[in-house]
């Protein structure tokens, strides 16, 4: 699964979504993680009430499952959850390493219900009838 982190120093979750420099893509599953690629945004990017700077965001980490930030605005949340990505605020400036790796550590054990919908982004829906229970 993708996941990106706002940041401005490229090392910690320490950057609000809208105005982070920087969105780092990292391949995440329980046996590791890999660098993807860094979104770097300009310097223009404070500015309250400017939706326009979302766009280049949500285009940019368009298929990845989970984004973390240090802090997010009402609408830009609405922006990032109606593209199916789930917004995960951090408490303070946390390394990116760390999360990963903790985030690792969830994945090989038994990942709460929400993750568990975030590991389905972009895969194909299927159904088991096999597995189903047939009620009388």
């Amino acid at each position: 699964m993708k996941v990106a982190f706002a940041t401005q120093d490229q090392q910690r979750v320490d950057a609000h979504f809208g105005w982070a420099k920087h969105l780092a893509v990292y391949e995440v599953s329980a046996d590791g993680a890999t660098f993807i690629e860094d979104y770097a945004f300009g310097d223009n990017l404070a500015e309250d009430g400017d939706e326009d700077k979302l766009a280049p965001k949500l285009a940019a980490i368009h298929d990845v499952a989970i984004v973390y930030v240090a802090a997010i605005g009402g609408s830009a949340a609405a922006r990032v959850v109606a593209s199916g990505i789930h917004p995960v605020k951090v408490t303070g400036p946390d390394p990116i390493s760390e999360i990963l790796e903790k985030l690792q550590g969830v994945l090989k054990g038994t990942p709460p219900p929400w993750l568990r919908k975030a590991l389905q982004k972009g895969k194909e829906k299927s159904f088991d009838f096999d597995e189903e229970e047939v009620k009388q």
